[in-house]
């Protein structure tokens, strides 16, 4: 959600004042005791209140989380273990190896909305502005659980604060945890607004509610209900931003388009993801990198598949005619970006795989995010939202929901023709995807381009369980050798050119659908808290 600067000072009050940040490490949820007398003393004012609902949302979702969590996908790939995806995305992750699985088990975030629940009711403002903070709390503690959910399996329910010595519970079965996930954005979508303005934009929403209950629908493959869902949100006023690549710019924070974000401020809340994404030669560490695979999922701007005849794709020269979101997504041999022609096939540049460590090893760069670097002041220190839900997916969804229905009729056609041609592409053949089969391959294909590098193929590819197919293959990256013209950009293979390979993956489908539970918090859970499955 956007954190005004209001909001930021808001938080920063109430974590001194309320001693949320505070730890014990016999505590495997994070369930620590709270100060008493501050829950006596706290709720007498309407600032004190917003303040402390205010509060919930600092750490709700992480920008860096929803970038890198496509390296544990085909689409991205991460090279530096010690960042925390490279095992997730490789299968070797292990409960004593648990990289960024360790940080996302955690119950901060759900601590410290059972707290505001809790105390909510004793608070002196009115009725109507109880129930909607109510709703708002209720938001980030369901999206903080369908987040433990989808990534651990069933997870302890916790929805009170507890006594480090109540704090050893089980866990819950996965059912109950996502009935729970949707039964709370339901009440929270009644009792949350349209919209906010001013210092209030980018709290908890209606369609934010209703928006993260369509993805757990969604997850439990209950098309019914993700119809129903989307179809709310489609009369909730949201339309697609015009331009594809400004949808991300920092001038068009909260168009029309954006349903839920996590916010930054430059320099004093910052994020330096953005610096952590750019290649070798502009300073950056190549973190985040597209594979070979993704590349190829785009279409042609035929509106073909690079395998199909009459496509216009031509292997010799694989970055010509394409989807129009491939350019505006991908940052390519012999493009130019930031003011240079990127070159990664000349051993003499700095963008050369092998030149140095923090080069891309597949030859790619991501542009999504960042169209222009020197647009920033300072890439490092960026103060660029980070968007969590728009309405792509939205559209996306409802068509996929009525095609699982075999319920193909114009409005499924009309959905994804609106995200396709926003893009500049054609709209769709519908005398070639007229049947449940044709249109769930298109469908499935516009979940992966339109939504490129913003974390969400982890989510599609297990719940469509076909992780253990595309997770089964090596990373690979561009042909090489070859050459750029520095002058026009133009790529030349040599004819020996054969895909980098990085990396070789495994994806174990008895196990790696859901990662593990961290070691430590087994141990410190005294052996309450079970393993996953073959681990």
């Amino acid at each position: 959600m956007l954190i005004s600067k209001r909001m930021k000072k808001n938080i920063i009050i109430l974590l001194i004042g309320a001693g949320l940040l505070s730890s014990c490490d016999k505590d495997f949820l994070d369930q620590v005791p709270l100060n008493e007398l501050s829950d006596k003393v706290f709720w007498n004012t309407e600032a004190e209140v917003k303040a402390a609902v205010t509060g919930v949302y600092n750490g709700w979702e992480s920008g860096d989380h929803i970038l890198y969590m496509d390296c544990v996908t085909d689409n991205s790939y991460n090279q530096f273990p010690w960042e925390g995806y490279t095992v997730l995305g490789n299968g070797q992750v292990s409960p004593t190896d648990a990289a960024a699985a360790s940080s996302r088990f955690s119950y901060t975030s759900i601590r410290r909305a059972n707290w505001v629940l809790q105390n909510l009711d004793n608070a002196k403002i009115s009725p109507e502005l109880i129930k909607r903070y109510k709703a708002e709390v209720r938001f980030v503690r369901a999206y903080r659980y369908l987040d433990l959910v989808t990534l651990f399996g069933g997870v302890p329910l916790l929805t009170g604060t507890l006594s480090i010595e109540e704090s050893n519970i089980p866990r819950n079965t996965k059912e109950e945890v996502l009935k729970f996930v949707m039964d709370e954005l339901t009440a929270a979508a009644a009792d949350l607004p349209a919209k906010f303005s001013g210092g209030d934009q980018g709290r908890a929403t209606k369609g934010a509610a209703l928006g993260i209950r369509a993805r757990a629908e969604a997850f439990t493959g209950n098309h019914a209900a993700v119809k129903a869902t989307t179809s709310q949100i489609m009369g909730l006023g949201y339309a697609l931003f015009p331009d594809y690549s400004g949808v991300f710019a920092t001038a068009n924070e909260w168009n029309s388009e954006v349903i839920s974000a996590v916010s930054y401020l430059e320099k004093t809340a910052a994020t330096g993801i953005f610096g952590q994404m750019l290649p070798n030669s502009m300073g950056g560490w190549s973190s985040i990198v597209p594979t070979q695979s993704l590349v190829d999922a785009y279409e042609t701007k035929s509106g073909l598949t690079t395998a199909e005849a009459g496509s216009g794709y031509d292997p010799k020269k694989p970055y010509v005619n394409r989807d129009p979101r491939f350019y505006l997504s991908i940052v390519y041999p012999g493009t130019t970006y930031n003011g240079r022609v990127y070159d990664p096939l000349s051993p003499t540049s700095s963008d050369y795989p092998a030149s140095a460590n923090n080069t891309s090893k597949t030859g790619y760069s991501y542009r999504k995010h960042v169209q222009n670097p020197a647009a920033f002041s300072d890439i490092w220190s960026a103060g660029q939202d980070i968007i969590v839900q728009r309405y792509a997916e939205i559209l996306l969804l409802f068509a996929e929901a009525k095609t699982e229905l075999n319920e193909i009729d114009a409005s499924v056609y009309d959905a994804v023709d609106k995200v396709r041609t926003r893009a500049g592409m054609p709209a769709v053949d519908r005398a070639k995807y007229n049947t449940q089969a044709k249109l769930r391959e298109l469908i499935r294909r516009e979940f992966r381009v339109e939504l490129a590098g913003e974390g969400r193929r982890h989510f599609d590819i297990v719940r469509w369980k076909i992780a253990e197919v595309v997770m089964n293959q090596p990373v690979l990256g561009m042909l090489s050798p070859g050459t750029v013209d520095p002058a026009t950009g133009a790529v030349t293979f040599a004819a020996n050119a054969v895909p980098l390979k990085p990396e070789d993956r495994t994806f174990n489908a008895a196990k790696n659908y859901l990662w593990p539970i961290p070691q430590s918090v087994i141990d410190r859970s005294q052996g309450v808290l079970t393993q996953n499955p073959n681990y």
